[in-house]
């Protein structure tokens, strides 16, 4: 029995230290507008050791982008970690070179076609060339390898000219297949590259711009999530998995018509399940739909994949609120694990997911905006985390529940126990008074 009660004891105490730490994740800082967000040093640690020994290889036999992504999006939050903190460009130049070289490595271009155009898809060559002109933007003007700005160059022009002689909008990222997000990411790297370097693809991208504007969806208003190959036309309703990336991108492309879309998605996918935080939904609100490979699991309409990575499009939008939130969400349902040198979430099962969260906290503009951008209202109340630390508290608190009513009623029912000192009063028969001087007789 003593046995009995020291183990539910400690598992009550274990249990009530897990709502603690949920607690504090709950509200400490978990993202930041500038400087280096907390955690993502050692979470690029991880990921890199993980690339190393196959993380890659073992993403690729969850879905067809597994290998590249695993890559492309440590390459890309090495970037923007540089970009953030100049101490740190030396080797984040070095890291986004390894990364890249990956990219286009035989494992890198095994899934896809060299018989498109641009070869291996729009998808490859969009992402390719966004990374590789983040590494130029690491290094300054006039200290660029030529070798990197001419392979550039040559790369945003073989995307333009592709573009240019297209009746759609949206390139083939596979064989007969068409993901508009695909080429999102492609048309931002054209504006990078005019960034970058002298100004030519300004046509190329007001063009795609009409075009998308065209071929919207009918349902909610922005741009599907697949499309017919030949003519861009919807062939499937907007959602949450491509639109969370396409508002990563769409801001470095054209930033009124970015903020327009941006609203939208947030009024249609944004939800709070259960009352306990904010979340994305892979179908727009009043619409339900099976899940893949992109979403995951869909958890009461929700997915995991699309709800990390629009905390970097709120950042990338100035919609710190909203990426806060996701954010400290992330912090208590993402298991993480720290270490003094590494930090991984889902208890470092699953890399990619960790490559996606990296690259979401570390968001920020690449093209400058010049525009003037109304300020968003916010998506979630203030008071977001109040029915969540209830919840926790609760959790730290049941645990003690019985042990205090068995001691509360034991209490309760205990008698009045009697007073050990004699009572005072005047003397019993037989008694006798102190004599005066305090003797007897």
């Amino acid at each position: 029995m003593i046995v009995l009660r020291r183990v539910v004891g400690a598992a009550a105490a274990l249990l009530s230290l897990a709502a603690l730490v949920g607690v504090v994740r709950l509200v400490a800082p978990a993202t930041a507008a500038g400087g280096e967000p907390p955690g993502v040093a050692r979470q690029l640690t991880f990921l890199r050791v993980a690339l190393d020994d196959g993380a890659g290889e073992e993403a690729q036999t969850l879905f067809p982008e597994g290998y590249f992504f695993a890559h492309v999006l440590y390459g890309l939050t090495r970037v923007e970690s540089g970009m953030r903190e100049p101490a740190r460009r030396e080797e984040s130049l070095r890291e986004a070179r390894w990364a890249l070289a990956r990219l286009e490595s035989p494992a890198g271009v095994a899934p896809f076609s060299p018989h498109l155009t641009p070869p291996y898809g729009v998808f490859h060559a969009g992402w390719t060339n966004w990374l590789r002109g983040g590494v130029l933007a690491l290094q300054p003007a006039d200290r660029r390898d030529p070798a990197e700005v001419r392979r550039f160059a040559e790369n945003s022009a073989a995307l333009g000219a592709a573009f240019d002689a297209s009746g759609t909008p949206y390139l083939a990222a596979y064989p007969g297949q068409a993901w508009p997000v695909d080429s999102t990411v492609a048309v931002a790297s054209l504006r990078l590259h005019d960034t970058l370097l002298p100004p030519r693809f300004r046509g190329t991208v007001d063009r795609w711009l009409d075009g998308v504007r065209q071929r919207l969806d009918p349902r909610t208003g922005l741009l599907p999530h697949r499309v017919d190959p030949v003519t861009g036309a919807p062939a499937e309703v907007a959602r949450g998995t491509s639109q969370s990336v396409i508002h990563r991108f769409l801001p470095e492309i054209e930033p009124t018509f970015a903020r327009q879309q941006y609203r939208s998605f947030r009024d249609r996918f944004l939800a709070t399940p259960l009352g306990l935080g904010p979340a994305v939904r892979e179908y727009p609100i009043g619409l339900d739909g099976p899940g893949d490979v992109d979403s995951g699991p869909l958890l009461l309409g929700v997915s995991l994949s699309a709800t990390v990575v629009t905390l970097g499009a709120a950042q990338r939008h100035g919609d710190h609120r909203l990426a806060s939130a996701l954010a400290n969400y992330g912090e208590v349902a993402g298991l993480p694990v720290s270490t003094p040198g590494t930090k991984r979430y889902a208890l470092g099962l699953m890399p990619i997911g960790d490559a996606f969260l990296a690259w979401a906290k570390t968001a920020r503009p690449w093209v400058p905006d010049t525009t003037s951008q109304p300020s968003l209202p916010a998506a979630v109340p203030f008071w977001w985390r109040l029915p969540l630390l209830i919840l926790l508290v609760a959790v730290g608190v049941v645990p003690w529940l019985p042990a205090l009513v068995v001691r509360w009623r034991r209490r309760a029912g205990r008698p009045a126990q009697p007073s050990r000192r004699p009572p005072a009063g005047p003397p019993t028969a037989g008694g006798h008074l102190p004599a005066p001087g305090g003797r007897l007789p």
